[in-house]
């Protein structure tokens, strides 16, 4: 059987002049974006500048009053809700970690892989084998490998961000959505979450919303400002940080 043509879509996900009203106010105003995959990208800007209705439109909790919203180049994601999108190939990891503070790290991970199969469906497959490599390996990826036995509760506040971008990682999406990593980290913990998320891009689009901005230096990736619900600049951080009306309405307070 001769492998068909694969088609690499230029764009993992495309934004074109979306915008989002509630109630008249704009927190989205004919926003274009787009994520190549495989991309790691920073997006900063103020508070209401639009950086959480992003996240929304594009996992499905928020339907564009206007514009268009593709993953893959073909897949419209607002004719899907929040379950099909998932589904697809997009993790949102949200600020407030979700670690289940009793289970151990392995089985906080256990469950996020699971998804919705069931305990029991799990305990009976054949593939139990494969699916303890799997958490080992993702485990060994965000830095927990020695820790799989400890309860959720004993981690620190850093470490539990790991965990749950492992839980994300173990739900293989293709583009993962990440909310203020770096909020109340260490310093040390704050280096180490830069150098995971660039390694995750290696092989998957990644896009961090951040205020912190030593964390988005330490990403050292294409940064876009947000601003009123579009794009005030785009382009590294030293290019954006340079620019006169950045300043203006973020940097410069």
């Amino acid at each position: 059987m001769t492998a068909g043509y694969h088609h690499q879509p230029t764009n993992l996900l495309y934004l074109q002049g979306v915008t989002v009203s509630f109630d008249g106010f704009k927190a989205l105003r004919e926003l274009s974006l787009a994520i190549a995959p495989g991309e790691l990208r920073a997006i900063i800007g103020p508070n209401g500048a639009g950086k959480t209705t992003f996240m929304d439109v594009v996992t499905g909790k928020v339907r564009p009053t206007e514009g268009e919203v593709f993953f893959r180049d073909t897949i419209d994601l607002t004719r899907h809700d929040e379950a099909e999108i998932a589904r697809l190939g997009i993790g949102r990891k949200f600020q407030k970690p979700t670690v289940i503070e009793s289970l151990t790290v392995l089985e906080n991970l256990e469950l996020a892989l699971r998804g919705d199969r069931g305990v029991f469906a799990t305990l009976l497959h054949s593939r139990a084998a494969e699916e303890r490599e799997r958490m080992a390996a993702i485990l060994e990826r965000v830095g927990l490998a020695a820790l799989g036995g400890q309860p959720g509760g004993a981690l620190s506040h850093g470490q539990k961000q790991w965990l749950e971008i492992g839980m994300l990682l173990a739900q293989e999406p293709e583009l993962l959505l990440i909310d203020e990593p770096a909020a109340g980290m260490t310093d040390s913990e704050t280096e180490q979450t830069a150098q995971l998320l660039r390694e995750i891009s290696r092989r998957q689009a990644v896009v961090v919303v951040e205020h912190d901005m030593t964390f988005v230096k330490a990403l050292d990736c294409r940064v876009t400002v947000l601003h009123e619900g579009h794009t005030l600049a785009e382009g590294s951080l030293e290019h954006v940080q340079a620019d006169e009306r950045v300043i203006e309405v973020y940097l410069g307070r």
